[in-house]
């Protein structure tokens, strides 16, 4: 049975599900394939996509992915080492990501 992660999804990313149903749909459809397309077994790619998202300070993707993670298998200290990787390159930008991760992680 596949676990229900609606609640951390952002309300814009929701918005765009509901309101713009065609563009999501080709959207889903192209995470999709590059994520068959991609050589990372599914802990490892959700882990590495933590990491980017912490770079670029998309914080509201943190718990849905984090909770990813966490169902693929990953600790809560490689969530945490995933956000914090980016650090000598991002800045101390990527620790805004970690109360998110933490609060997802321990929820689930």
């Amino acid at each position: 049975m596949m676990e229900d992660k609606s609640h951390l999804v952002s309300d814009a990313f929701k918005a765009f599900m509901t309101d713009a149903p065609d563009h999501a749909k080709a959207w889903s459809e192209v995470v999709q394939s590059l994520s068959k397309a991609s050589a990372l077994d599914n802990k490892t790619g959700e882990l590495a996509y933590i990491a980017v998202l912490a770079a670029l300070n998309r914080v509201s993707g943190i718990p849905f992915h984090a909770t990813c993670a966490r169902s693929a298998g990953a600790t809560r200290e490689e969530v945490i080492s995933a956000i914090l990787v980016g650090l000598p390159a991002a800045g101390h930008v990527v620790t805004q990501a970690l109360p998110a991760a933490i609060q997802a992680y321990d929820a689930e």
